[in-house]
């Protein structure tokens, strides 16, 4: 086994291309900072009618759209794949865009991206209201966590409770 810092992971030279996040090397695409790596031969993977790196990477928190996107597109010209239409529509539906998101930045042709985790996970606006718990002192939750069965009310018929 070998130990390497992760900073040190693009320290290497023979890279075909490189960014901030990520570098093109003769056998794959390489994040920087994780070393999480897409193998040459897996570049055009499909998911259906939807390339598979796109979606995959959206899901990624720390995976930087801008900088991937660059970066795959380097990979997939110095890999000899051939870009079709559903390329961008995979980028769009992985992460979305923002559109109209400031004036300058649709004045200026920047485009903002939205992870697709975003969208599936939204993260709470407010502030996270506290799930309800059983307050401590009550004789049910005591007499379960330690295994007893539960006191019977006078008169009432045994009940069982089945989970489905």
């Amino acid at each position: 086994m070998f130990d390497q810092h992760p900073s040190d992971a693009c320290e290497a030279t023979g890279h075909l291309f490189r960014n901030a996040d990520w570098r093109v090397l003769d056998d794959g695409l390489e994040h920087c900072a994780t070393g999480y790596f897409i193998a040459r031969e897996t570049i055009a993977m499909r998911r259906g009618e939807f390339w598979e790196w796109p979606l995959h990477l959206a899901e990624k928190s720390w995976c930087t759209p801008r900088s991937f996107r660059q970066a795959f597109l380097m990979a997939v010209q110095a890999f000899g794949a051939v870009a079709d239409e559903s390329l961008a529509r995979s980028f769009a539906v992985g992460f979305g865009l923002v559109a109209g998101s400031s004036a300058r930045a649709a004045a200026d042709g920047i485009e903002d991206f939205v992870a697709l985790g975003d969208i599936v996970r939204p993260k709470p606006v407010g502030p996270v209201s506290a799930r309800k718990r059983n307050a401590g002192n009550e004789a049910r939750t005591v007499m379960r966590r330690f295994g007893t069965s539960l006191p019977q009310r006078a008169g009432d018929a045994i009940r069982q409770r089945a989970a489905l």
